[in-house]
């Protein structure tokens, strides 16, 4: 039993492919691995046992390259979550008869918090059945930057350049008119304000970036916003605005709950787009001047022609990280990123225990969003403004990047 088993889950990346890529390059110049094995749309895909051979995919270092360039999840993905193990048994026997009938040792699992969550499901339950022959590991992802116990999470250095970059281009476009107009950009971030963060990197080659920023871990007063916009019309036309899309009002609700009404995802998530146009509406029956509204949407997620090569560079190095844990016999842990410095900017890999992670969420701490609440501190400044650093060389056909489909 000395096979290797990678699988990816959750909302896709640009760099997510770099993690593993590394894993696989990792196992297979180890010389303790077999074979590796990819299953298809996450742990749906391992308990059916759709498994592709990375042998048959990868045949020199040029594919490395490319796939590591790939967006998205090469091997698919998915929005399954497993249950407890008293409850539905069958599965985690399924799980386990499933490893064994292919001789697989190791397990790795890359993913955001759910997927993290499986991880300690799954490794949770070997543990408590004494079962030591299958190792699992845990590989961080999301643009969100919500996982915790570690720096910040492979994937959002790369959607924080491309929302800094067309930020930035945005500005360009609508700084050419001169009359009273607004543009709100709406990014991602369901219940933390990383990403909208970000936006405030349009402004370090001298641009004035986002007039006000909006992030989701403070209670949006509708009152206060109409006052920002005002007093910033009064100085600045036109301008622009960076929300959240989960921004809550001092309730605790989703202020876009009324465009969603009450649906919900298969994690019983609220879907919440749509804030951009709420915040538009009130300010054409408060303020009445031009408005209208961008939602940066799954392009934040997947664009892969403007990874940042720190970002990139990072998610290899935990898929290779990942590896050698499992070879070394640990289990039940996911690998993370500890900052040393941040000028210059220096860190190191580490695997902390995946119960610290699972089911917990890292919001913007206070100290990096302005007392005004409509801003962000240096101190956010100088923790992003490392993670967005180098620029890769995009493998072009066609005129347009090429990708590895799998």
């Amino acid at each position: 039993m000395n096979n290797l088993l990678i699988a990816q889950s959750g909302g896709p990346t640009a760099v997510i492919n770099a993690s593993l890529a590394g894993a696989v390059q990792e196992a297979s110049t180890s010389g303790l691995i077999d074979t590796v094995y990819g299953a298809k749309n996450g742990i749906e895909g391992v308990l059916k046992a759709e498994f592709i051979e990375f042998e048959t995919i990868i045949t020199n270092v040029n594919d490395y390259e490319l796939l590591s360039h790939t967006p998205s999840s090469a091997l698919g993905s998915c929005r399954y979550v497993l249950d407890n193990w008293i409850e539905k048994e069958d599965e985690y026997l399924q799980f386990i008869r499933i490893m064994r009938e292919n001789q697989i040792a190791y397990f790795i699992y890359i993913g955001g918090n759910d997927s993290m969550d499986t991880v300690n499901k799954l490794s949770n339950y070997c543990k408590k059945k004494k079962i030591f022959d299958i190792k699992i590991i845990g590989v961080p992802k999301t643009i969100d930057n919500d996982l915790k116990q570690t720096d910040h999470c492979p994937g959002f250095g790369s959607a924080a350049k491309y929302i800094a970059t067309t930020v930035a281009e945005l500005e360009r476009d609508v700084s050419v008119y001169d009359a009273p107009s607004i543009t709100i950009i709406e990014i991602m971030g369901r219940n933390t304000g990383w990403l909208t963060a970000a936006s405030a990197l349009s402004r370090i080659n001298g641009a004035d970036g986002p007039k006000l920023i909006y992030l989701c871990e403070k209670p949006f007063d509708f009152a206060q916003f109409i006052l920002d916009v005002k007093e910033t019309m009064n100085e600045n036309v036109p301008f622009l605005i960076a929300v959240s899309e989960g921004l809550k009002d001092k309730n605790g609700h989703y202020i876009s709950e009324k465009e969603q009404e009450h649906k919900t995802d298969a994690f019983g998530h609220k879907y919440i787009a749509g804030t951009g146009k709420v915040l538009a509406d009130l300010i054409r029956d408060k303020i009445g001047c031009k408005v209208r509204t961008i939602e940066l949407n799954l392009m934040q997620r997947c664009a892969g022609h403007i990874v940042s090569t720190t970002d990139l560079n990072e998610s290899k190095m935990l898929g290779m990280k990942a590896v050698q844990c499992a070879i070394e016999g640990k289990s039940g842990e996911m690998v993370s990123l500890k900052r040393l410095t941040s000028n210059p900017y220096t860190i190191e890999l580490l695997s902390i225990p995946v119960n610290q992670v699972a089911n917990y969420e890292r919001q913007v701490p206070p100290s990096f969003i302005h007392p005004n609440g409509h801003d962000v501190t240096a101190d956010m400044m100088q923790y992003l403004f490392p993670l967005i650093q180098g620029e890769e060389k995009i493998i072009y056909e066609n005129g347009i990047p090429k990708h590895m489909i799998v």
